[in-house]
């Protein structure tokens, strides 16, 4: 009798610890389950910062630009939903790091993303870096050795692919912070500082409505874009694939811009070598 009791005793133990077992299995499956029938209408979580006019929060609240415009077809090309999600570049790069994010349509060769994303292989076009300056108190830049005993303004949360920590570390080159590009332009309309560094497109797109700025711009260096998937991802890999490949499809129905032949591009002289 006591033996039939501790059988059923152990017996009813037994059924909750296999059953725990098997939903810690579901558990740590259930991320891979859910990406492993690709193209399937899942919805990816696209983030996006404010470079306009490449992409931007427009007034209606919507994620806008010709970069988002490109990224919505290849998404769907791919056979998926965007989700896209508006953040400050800094929190962008954590949210890659730590899978809050799936993919970021961005900029190429960040050092601070190194071994956390994967790049895309097609770059659907490409963008300058440059350095603003005022013609009646500064001089073009030709070499970054003009920057020393210099103010440069830079826009806050923006790594420059590295370049801001080669700024930060010279002790002749002066850094202040704008939130933003346009409050960047007012800082530097303020004499707030000698040089604006920043990216063409979202500072030209100020100007042209903004005729009283009166900045003449130096090239510093040529950037790519690209789609940056998330190493978090359990399908980032094939996720990479897939866009590549949707893309393709798309240069052949002529809905994105041909396929890009990718070179060095322009560097300004004494750009230093880690950064390149």
């Amino acid at each position: 009798m006591n033996h039939r009791s501790n059988s059923r005793t152990n017996s009813g133990c037994f059924r909750p610890v296999v059953m725990g077992l098997w939903l810690l299995v579901l558990a740590l499956l259930a991320p891979s389950m859910a990406w492993s029938q690709t193209g399937s209408g899942q919805t990816l979580r696209i983030a996006y910062v404010e470079f306009p006019p490449y992409t931007y929060r427009n007034a209606a609240g919507n994620a806008d630009g010709t970069m988002i415009d490109i990224t919505r077809k290849v998404v769907r090309e791919a056979g998926y939903v965007p989700d896209f999600i508006y953040l400050p570049v800094s929190r962008v790069y954590l949210y890659l790091k730590n899978g809050q994010i799936d993919v970021w349509p961005g900029l190429t060769q960040i050092p601070s993303l190194d071994g956390e994303v994967l790049e895309s292989w097609v770059s659907p076009m490409s963008t300058q870096l440059s350095v603003f300056y005022r013609p009646e108190q500064t001089q073009p830049l030709a070499h970054l050795d003009q920057l020393s005993g210099k103010t440069v303004i830079v826009i806050a949360g923006y790594t420059y692919a590295g370049l801001i920590n080669w700024l930060n570390e010279a002790e002749d080159i002066r850094i202040t912070e704008a939130p933003n590009h346009r409050s960047a332009l007012d800082m530097l309309k303020r004499n707030r500082g000698d040089y604006l560094l920043d990216y063409r497109q979202p500072i030209q797109q100020i100007l042209d409505v903004n005729p009283n700025y009166r900045f003449q711009e130096s090239e510093v260096r040529t950037r790519n874009t690209a789609w940056l998937f998330s190493l978090a991802h359990p399908r980032a890999a094939i996720l990479r694939e897939q866009f590549d490949d949707a893309y393709l499809r798309l240069v052949d129905a002529g809905q994105v811009p041909p396929v890009r032949e990718l070179d060095p591009g322009f560097v300004i002289p004494g750009f230093p070598e880690a950064y390149r």
